[in-house]
């Protein structure tokens, strides 16, 4: 009997492991749901959207090389999704439905549904782990509640995963050809009203598991030796350009684990310190993405901090405008947010950045920041996106603490030591020293001149009003 590969952020052949299952089950059919309201309502970027749809396309060759058809549905929301997909499996007469697990709350209910409704109808169902290195709900502290702090999370994580690698899941062989045709995807997205990106971006973020391939084996042969040391410097190449490819799943996390577990001599907290570092920030990842599972408020803009629900935030929507299209004065933040508008894309340290000035100094709320980056970001990740906006805001799980303030100019000074990366964002700042680069202090006329805004918030005064409403609000959960 024939198999439905239900595909998501799974985008890939090798290591795949819903589709691996699939295949040693009989003939599969590829199906992939076209969803526009619901990717709207998540604030799925149109760079993100091209990226689905370009490593769609590239699926679709790779899966025709082993006779496996792959169909699109459009399903406007994810109510229909249910109905849609059992009408297919009726279709192609299949038996089983195969996809890999989401840890969205929307992505939850919708799999409980299609759960029920194939239930219903006779025809087995199953999911798999594969977007993590281990199942969320297996790592639990000496109470059996989940970690809410990284450190603790990563020393039990080392317990499970050092010197053990992960396993691999190979496709059965290649199977014989079905008499179903696989749909024009470029079509279906086109007719689904799905904006397309400018070209610019295919350049920036070609797609295919060859690509996704290459970064990780260019990173580990080159950068990544000297990763501990350049990671936080925005002008170097310091970082494996990998997210978007994680975050499509055109590459499985496990073999990012394994190549670089493997080539740390299976040490995962010690060893060679730029594989170590690396391998810490993938376990950064996996923590959120165990916490959004545990915490299904996560996925519905809430805080994990209840008790910060009650920070006075600003409604300056013309404070947050500036911050949103880089022109609030402050060159570091405002070369950040130009860099995320115009490649879809922003270096780590630049996102706690902005993501404090935001929530800090221009006392805005975090979930503004979080929803914007979503909308541009070609490696949105609901789980490490909420996860690292809750971190600057301070009122997440493993917080920083609320009087710890990034300061920009220093953050400047450290990380950007040439004003570089401020220069090549800002051109309008080019003629600059890089000492006045950090802070211009020009005259409002001169700053005009320049084509470049005032700074729209005094950074002492700012960052003390921040810590008065924490305070304020501590003061007040403490009576």
């Amino acid at each position: 009997m024939q198999q439905l590969m239900w595909f998501r952020q799974d985008l890939r052949t090798e290591d795949n492991h819903a589709l691996a299952k699939a295949t040693a089950q009989g003939p599969v059919v590829g199906v992939f749901i076209i969803s526009p309201k619901q990717w709207r309502t998540h604030h799925e970027a149109p760079c993100k959207l091209d990226f689905w749809l370009r490593n769609l396309l590239a699926l679709q060759q790779q899966l025709a090389l082993r006779n496996i058809p792959l169909v699109t549905l459009t399903c406007d929301d994810w109510q229909t999704v249910p109905q849609a997909l059992l009408q297919l499996a009726k279709q192609c007469k299949v038996s089983q439905l195969h996809f890999n697990q989401q840890f969205g709350v929307n992505e939850n209910q919708r799999d409980a549904q299609v759960h029920s409704t194939f239930q219903q109808a006779g025809i087995a169902c199953h999911s798999y782990q594969d977007f993590t290195l281990l199942a969320p709900g297996s790592i639990y502290n000496q109470s059996q509640q989940p970690y809410k702090v990284f450190t603790a999370f990563k020393k039990a994580c080392a317990k499970r995963l050092e010197y053990q690698a992960q396993p691999y899941y190979s496709l059965a062989p290649i199977q014989p050809k079905l008499a179903i045709a696989s749909s024009n995807i470029a079509q279906a997205f086109q007719h689904a009203g799905i904006p397309v990106a400018a070209a610019h971006f295919s350049q920036l973020w070609p797609a295919g598991e060859t690509e996704a391939t290459q970064r990780l084996e260019d990173f580990l042969a080159s950068a990544v030796l000297a990763y501990q040391q350049q990671r936080d410097f925005p002008a170097l190449s310091g970082t494996s350009s990998l997210s978007p490819y994680l975050a499509a799943g055109v590459i499985s996390i496990r073999r990012c684990f394994n190549a670089a577990l493997q080539l740390n001599q299976g040490e995962l907290l010690s060893g060679q310190p730029g594989l170590s570092t690396w391998l810490n920030e993938l376990l950064w990842r996996e923590f959120y993405l165990h916490l959004m599972a545990a915490y299904p408020k996560l996925s519905k803009q809430q805080p994990f901090q209840a008790q910060t629900q009650q920070v006075q935030w600003r409604h300056a929507p013309a404070d947050f405008a500036a911050w949103c299209q880089g022109q609030t004065g402050m060159p570091i933040v405002d070369a950040a947010m130009r860099q995320l508008l115009a490649t879809g894309w922003m270096h780590n340290r630049l996102r706690m950045i902005s993501a404090s000035f935001l929530s800090k100094n221009l006392l805005i709320d975090w979930r503004l920041g979080e929803a914007w980056f979503m909308q541009h970001l070609i490696d949105g990740e609901l789980a490490a996106n909420n996860g690292g906006w809750q971190w600057c805001a301070s009122t997440g799980t493993d917080a920083a603490p609320y009087f710890r303030v990034f300061n920009p100019v220093t953050q400047a000074e450290r990380f950007d030591p040439e004003a570089r990366f401020i220069q090549h964002w800002l051109p309008e700042l080019a003629g600059l020293s890089s000492k006045a680069c950090y802070l211009p202090k020009q005259e409002p006329q001169q700053l005009a001149a320049l084509n470049y805004p005032k700074l729209i918030v005094e950074l002492k005064m700012s960052r003390l009003r921040a810590i008065e409403a924490f305070q304020d609000l501590k003061t007040k959960t403490t009576l």
